[in-house]
């Protein structure tokens, strides 16, 4: 599997590291927004519907969707390109499809990477940009939809925080098929908006939806499938995920059998892992008293500073953790092009100051957010295992 991008040289000063040696510090892996990124998916997926034939595909687009009448994508959360690449002869399905692999997003988490699939957006535009982001003080868990624990429906509309419209293009109602307990969330309604939902309560039932959706002529079929990201959270990347990423290639298989001949499977992730284990970084004394607040997720952590505190937070940031994360200010960030362009008024409020983004396999706490300490395996980060995703595809004869 060829790689859409990767990891680029060294920076030119990198910091301290232990006992003052100084040590290498890799460029960020940053979306490949002009190029092989999944904001550039749906879109171009419907426009061959729309016109098959008639449209030239991106040349990283695999070779199977020229002239596709019928699409089913399947989103495999947690799958990375690099981790399946290192256990390809696990997955002989997958590994034996066209295509190659793409670039995540920023953070390279699944409420910022399902939004900017679905909607063709990239963060800086949808707004969903992070797990648990900022919102007037307080931090809303966007998969939860919950704020301090409360559900915050109600209080934050879903259609106000995510205002862009799902599978941009698309002719009637996009059938999409997910967990039965997925329906009714916050998160399904801001990134999925108004579709037409077909709920599975075992990975068969993923099968069997996507089977009759299929048959009955539907042109397009959208299908999300969790195992790989939930084991690998649970377990690591281990035994069980190789076993899971073995159940997963088969769940491909069984897709492929039932879909009927001119059909195109494609499928993709929304980011990959990084084995974290226990390794943790606490913030000291130095930092927490610069800043009120903490948002973000381990692997992409906020600071919100202190008014008039932000060039101490950011240098004793520098200081005591370059070696081992990329420390940004939230306008170097922008400027950098991470999030894909400037972000609005509203969008900017919901980012922090001051970022640390491990490239080390670490993470970093927040006191309160101590649940993410039960994650073996995380991702959020801009390391080549976490933004390298599988964007791959095959036509039944």
């Amino acid at each position: 599997m060829s790689d859409a991008a990767t990891a680029r040289a060294t920076v030119a000063e990198p910091p301290d590291g232990p006992n003052g040696v100084r040590q290498p510090v890799p460029e960020p892996l940053l979306p490949d927004w002009d190029g092989a990124a999944l904001h550039r998916v749906v879109p171009t997926l419907l426009e061959e519907l729309a016109h098959p034939g008639e449209v030239e595909l991106p040349p990283w687009f695999p070779a199977p969707v020229a002239g596709a009448r019928q699409v089913v994508l399947l989103v495999i959360d947690g799958l990375g390109a690099v981790q399946l690449q290192e256990r390809s002869t696990l997955a002989p399905v997958l590994t034996a499809a066209a295509g190659g692999s793409i670039t995540s997003v920023a953070p390279s988490t699944t409420a910022c990477a399902l939004t900017t699939l679905v909607t063709g957006k990239v963060p800086a535009e949808h707004g969903v940009v992070g797990y648990r982001v900022a919102l007037d003080g307080e931090v809303m868990n966007v998969l939860q939809w919950s704020v301090r624990g409360k559900d915050a429906r109600m209080r934050v509309p879903a259609s106000e925080f995510q205002p862009c419209a799902s599978f941009p293009g698309a002719k009637g109602l996009v059938p999409v098929v997910t967990r039965q307990d997925y329906g009714p969330t916050g998160f399904t309604a801001a990134h999925l908006g108004h579709v037409d939902l077909h709920r599975w309560h075992t990975p068969a039932g993923l099968v069997t939806a996507v089977r009759e959706l299929a048959a009955a002529g539907s042109p397009f079929v959208y299908a999300y499938y969790e195992g790989i990201d939930k084991v690998a959270h649970a377990e690591g990347l281990g035994q069980y995920y190789d076993d899971e990423l073995r159940a997963a290639d088969r769940l491909v298989g069984d897709v492929l059998d039932v879909l009927p001949p001119g059909a195109v499977l494609v499928v993709t992730a929304d980011h990959g892992q990084v084995e974290v284990g226990g390794s943790v970084e606490v913030f000291g004394p130095e930092i927490m008293q610069g800043i009120t607040l903490i948002s973000g997720e381990g692997r992409f952590r906020w600071l919100h500073v202190r008014p008039g505190a932000g060039a101490d937070v950011t240098a004793t940031a520098t200081g005591l953790h370059g070696d081992v994360a990329w420390v940004r200010t939230r306008e170097q960030i922008i400027d950098e092009g991470w999030l894909g362009g400037v972000p609005s008024a509203r969008v900017a409020a919901r980012l922090g100051d001051v970022a640390l983004v491990p490239f080390t396999p670490t993470a970093f706490l927040d006191p309160a957010d101590t649940g993410e300490l039960r994650l073996k395996a995380r991702h959020g980060s801009l390391t080549p295992d976490e933004m390298l995703i599988p964007l791959l595809a095959w036509h039944i004869a």
